[in-house]
């Protein structure tokens, strides 16, 4: 088979490397991958949201299945574009795809289901969003409706935080057409987890669940980032409630899609907040999250090809989803400044190094903003390594990935010291 993998990051280089392991596979082209991808397949320079460009190159090249890792070209319709010209496709349909391409969209969707989530209101004027700030009382969720690189949610505590972002989305347009219109949501409490499955109609493949930690410093203090660690599986989501939450979340979702007339198809990841009266979703995405793609590749101890290529044509039947015992912890080494102002261009060094201090394919360093300069490693992105350990039980793991990282030599790099620190709380009762 031949694939082309579309997206750059860290995600990317886990599905590049897990990927590149199947017999299937003769060739991986990867657009535009980064330094950890060229070391699984080719790179080639198209940029992720260059639809007609990638549509075009999977034509010439004979693709047997394009697998888009980030959510802009499936929100763009990529896999329909794909499909059009007779190429099967990892991810659902730019209609689906409006459950992570709007909150409003996946809000509706989930009151349609019956889905359990926070209490809500949709607004596009600012008078009137004030007028209910004032009226609900803090504190309250502010999000833009579209994507905003992650940036689009505001969790006001004060009547002036919440009218700052009212005012910024609605009227100042910081996220352009993404903030045309808002949702403000009750504040859930809890403790999140991540869970994901591939889906295919009413089908349903459940990974296990797994944890992210999104503010940049340790303890969740910080502004958020894209990701700077994750584990799985999650102890505030054991393995037992997995089938509860697929009956009151997933497959509720998947019926009410298949009942508008677009089946979804691919990752379905919902973002759950684990409440004291149980899961309520925060939001959906419709690809694998980064970083608990690297985790969750790491203890699939499966060929992930056959898996993605039944998703992409409709069908999980007779499939299973074979994973290791292990826990896997991933922590990302950053940039200092990040996800401000932040340098770009250190040489890194340790990767071979950090990779052999455990047997084979217990410790792996995928890239996500790397590329190669002059035969060397340098960093190109505010994240730039993602440090993953396979171990047995979550302190194991977190102790032999932090070893792998005082491996890494980089300038300015930073890390969180406290990846899997709430989920060991939790084993140990405390």
């Amino acid at each position: 088979m031949r694939i082309l993998l579309i997206g750059s990051g860290g995600r990317e280089h886990a599905l590049a490397w897990k990927i590149s392991q199947s017999p299937l596979v003769n060739k991986l082209f990867i657009a535009p991958g980064n330094g950890g991808t060229a070391l699984c397949g080719e790179n080639v320079p198209i940029k992720d949201n260059d639809l007609t460009g990638l549509v075009k190159f999977a034509i010439e090249q004979k693709i047997d299945l394009a697998v888009p890792g980030p959510e802009l070209p499936l929100v763009l319709g990529i896999c329909d574009m794909m499909e059009k010209a007779g190429i099967p496709c990892f991810g659902p349909s730019k209609y689906a795809a409006q459950l992570e391409g709007s909150k409003i969209f996946a809000k509706e969707v989930m009151r349609d289901a019956g889905v359990p989530t926070a209490d809500f209101e949709i607004f596009d004027n600012a008078a009137g969003a004030k007028d209910y700030i004032r009226a609900k009382g803090l504190p309250l969720v502010i999000k833009a409706d579209g994507l905003a690189a992650g940036k689009g949610v505001v969790v006001a505590r004060t009547e002036e935080e919440a009218f700052q972002a009212v005012e910024q989305m609605l009227n100042q347009k910081l996220f352009g057409e993404a903030g045309n219109r808002i949702v403000i949501e009750e504040t859930l409490v809890g403790e999140e987890a991540s869970f994901l499955a591939f889906c295919a109609g009413e089908e349903v493949l459940p990974l296990p669940s797994a944890q992210d930690h999104k503010p940049v410093f340790d303890n969740d203090s910080g502004p958020n980032t894209g990701g700077m660690g994750a584990y799985s599986p999650a102890p505030v989501l054991p393995d037992s409630e997995i089938p509860g939450v697929i009956d009151m979340v997933m497959r509720p979702v998947l019926r009410v899609m298949a009942e508008r007339g677009h089946p979804f198809k691919g990752i379905l990841y919902a973002g759950l907040m684990m409440t004291e009266n149980g899961p309520k979703v925060l939001e959906f995405n419709t690809r694998f999250g980064d970083p608990e793609c690297q985790p969750l590749l790491m203890r699939l101890d499966a060929d992930l090809v056959p898996i993605m290529l039944s998703c992409a044509k409709g069908s999980l039947r007779g499939l299973e989803l074979p994973l290791s015992p292990l826990t896997a912890l991933c922590v990302v080494a950053a940039a200092k400044g990040y996800p401000g102002d932040y340098p770009k261009g250190m040489e890194i060094g340790g990767i071979e190094e950090a990779e052999a201090l455990a047997e084979p394919g217990r410790i792996k360093v995928f890239q996500a903003g790397t590329k190669a300069e002059g035969g060397k490693s340098v960093s190109s992105g505010g994240r730039i390594l993602g440090i993953t350990a396979l171990a047995e039980g979550l302190e194991e793991a977190k102790a032999l990935a932090y070893k792998a990282v005082s491996q890494i030599r980089m300038e300015n790099m930073h890390c969180r010291s406290d990846i899997g620190d709430k989920g060991i709380r939790r084993l140990r009762g405390n």
